[in-house]
């Protein structure tokens, strides 16, 4: 696991884009996997400028998506699959058919062997919950494998909040990939900003591999690089 601090978010965010650019840029025909959320958004907004710079090319490129709330459609304002659309698809050379987010309304065993079919991950980006969650792959007694449908706990949906307009909006439920299905990816990038996600951060880093700190797990994946700011990384 190969760990990288940087003083402001907008590093971290060049940093990533040009991790995923080397991948493009090697495979053009690569298979990168998504996350959403507030903390990659930087890292799109640089890959969209090395997109309009004529630096990497997305023609090839598929991508898979980790999760989705359920319980809204795909419209609605919060939707990862708008979130994604508006912040990055839209604004990149990206065929729409090689674009995959979860469905709640489709099979999970689907999903699995759409990436499968594509050939794996070969680069996937995270982020980590301030419970050691990634995707949404709530901390609980095992280590899930394929995608499938979660209960998302209380301090999840606390941190979710800031996105709707009240708590009870925010959706109880989602689709997510398997810790299985993520740690099939070939390479992996994690990004965590903020002092909120310090103890995950150092739980995943530094702590026993537990499922109850899911991103602990990553202790075992041969090619994972962490970029973490100053706060986040206020613990290690």
């Amino acid at each position: 696991m190969q760990i990288h601090i940087y003083k402001e978010e907008s590093q971290i965010g060049k940093a990533a884009a040009l991790l995923v650019a080397a991948e493009v840029i090697r495979n053009p025909n690569c298979v990168l996997g998504l996350a959403t959320g507030s903390t990659p958004l930087s890292a799109y907004n640089s890959l969209v400028e090395l997109n309009k710079q004529g630096i990497i090319d997305f023609t090839s490129v598929r991508t898979f998506n980790l999760d989705e709330y359920v319980g809204i459609g795909r419209s609605h304002e919060q939707s990862y699959y708008k979130f994604m659309f508006d912040n990055l698809f839209y604004k990149i050379n990206i065929k729409p058919e090689n674009v995959k987010i979860p469905n709640p309304e489709e099979s999970c065993a689907l999903y699995d062997e759409a990436i499968d079919a594509a050939g794996g991950i070969d680069l996937q980006i995270l982020g980590i919950g301030n419970n050691g969650h990634i995707a949404f792959n709530e901390p609980c007694g095992i280590f899930s494998e394929g995608t499938h449908i979660v209960n998302l706990t209380e301090s999840t949906i606390e941190a979710n909040k800031r996105f709707f307009n009240s708590i009870e909006e925010v959706p109880k439920k989602a689709i997510t990939m398997g810790v299985g299905s993520i740690m099939k990816a070939k390479e992996i990038i994690l990004i965590a900003i903020g002092k909120s996600k310090a103890e995950a951060v150092r739980s995943m880093i530094n702590g026993k591999i537990n499922p109850m700190c899911p991103a602990s797990v990553l202790q075992r994946h041969p090619n994972v690089t962490v970029l973490l700011d100053t706060q986040a990384a206020a613990l290690l």
